[in-house]
């Protein structure tokens, strides 16, 4: 089978420059993993991987520091050239506990290699010299699916990561985990994982555009007990809905936040405790660090309160409707509000330190009850 693709003008060279510096060591190199499902489902393309076979790895060293390579990867054998990661195709075995404890040793046979990958989708290969597409384990029959189906039982209980690699993608591409593998997934332990790299995969998760197909695989997988040690109701029919009925007005900067906002304050949670579970970095924490949630309608009154302390635009609640609309009105969606109370006239009437800050408050929740009451 052949692949018709059009690359981007800066990936087409980059191809055609790989093309002429392996030409005289194999006609077998084959860009594989995402970047092949991503061209399948004509989605935009970032990084490039490209597995080079028929090569040593003295050879292929070699090859590397004179195009230009940096190596990223010693021990597997990968470089970086611009956006394309070489490497020599590889089979890995579980050696020890964790996410990275795998014997790795090269391997020359195609099927062998893309054994090691962990769904049929991210298992195509493309060959960069003739365009022909092997497809060992049925990834372009998946994708019409739209499913994620493991490719080897045994290989895929070895990396507990895949399960939540198999929740973000199903975020990302708007898949459904095949029913197997959704069984298989649910009895993986978690434990071994990193902070940081549970943490990973869920950011992956917070930018997604089907954020609902990610909340119900979280309660399929039991990640809210896993990964935030939290028993919670299900409560996804109602969560999904908001997700899916608001995110057209998500704000573009704040994305990576609002699916925990929603998420841990609709099941009652504490979305800075979510955070520090995985010792995340401090931009959720600062931004965590004054986000009210309100049940039911939200008034005039609770916008211009929330507005003491931020921006509604800043506000992870401003997604329901007429929100912003009515802040603007208000004057209070780029600045926080003020009451035309200024710090100056607080220090003029004597106030000093702590004070200032205390009573300039009161005075603008005075402003506040003034307005609501006109």
């Amino acid at each position: 089978m052949r692949l018709n693709c059009v690359f981007p003008a800066h990936f087409q060279s980059q191809i055609e420059d790989a093309i002429a510096f392996l030409k005289p060591y194999t006609k077998r190199a084959y860009l594989v993993g995402g970047s092949v499902r991503d061209l399948c489902l004509d989605e935009p393309l970032h990084d490039l991987d490209i597995e080079v076979y028929d090569i040593e790895p003295p050879t292929f060293e070699a090859l590397m520091h004179s195009v230009g390579a940096v190596g990223v990867g010693k021990s597997f054998f990968v470089y970086k050239l611009g956006n394309i990661d070489f490497s020599l195709p590889r089979v890995e075995r579980k050696s020890g506990v964790g996410h990275t404890a795998f014997d790795v040793h090269v391997c020359q046979n195609e099927k062998e290699a893309s054994k090691r990958r962990d769904f049929s989708v991210n298992a195509m290969m493309l060959n960069i010299f003739n365009g022909e597409l092997l497809d060992f384990w049925g990834g372009k029959e998946a994708i019409e699916r739209k499913s994620l189906e493991m490719i080897d039982e045994q290989s895929f209980r070895e990396d507990s990561l895949r399960v939540l690699r198999a929740m973000q993608f199903s975020a990302r591409l708007g898949f459904k985990i095949e029913s197997k593998s959704l069984e298989v997934m649910q009895s993986i332990s978690l434990r071994d994982l990193s902070k940081p790299r549970i943490l990973w995969e869920f950011e992956k998760l917070f930018k997604a555009p089907y954020l609902h197909y990610g909340l119900f695989y979280m309660y399929a997988l039991n990640l809210f007990e896993k990964c935030f040690t939290c028993k919670v109701e299900n409560r996804f029919f109602e969560i999904a809905r908001e997700l899916l009925r608001y995110k057209q007005n998500f704000e573009e900067a704040l994305k990576p936040y609002y699916f925990v906002y929603i998420v841990a304050n609709r099941l009652k949670q504490e979305p800075l405790q979510w955070f520090r579970l995985l010792d995340a970095p401090n931009h959720y924490l600062q931004t965590f660090k004054y986000q009210p949630f309100f049940e039911g309608e939200v008034s005039d009154e609770m916008l211009l309160h929330v507005s003491l302390e931020l921006p509604i635009k800043l506000w992870l609640g401003h997604y329901r409707e007429g929100i912003k609309e009515r802040a603007c009105k208000l004057g209070i969606w780029d600045e926080i509000f003020s009451g035309n109370v200024n710090v100056q006239e607080v220090i003029r009437d004597g106030f000093s330190g702590r004070a200032i800050g205390e009573e300039l408050r009161r005075r603008r929740i005075e402003k506040i009850k003034q307005l609501c009451e006109a």
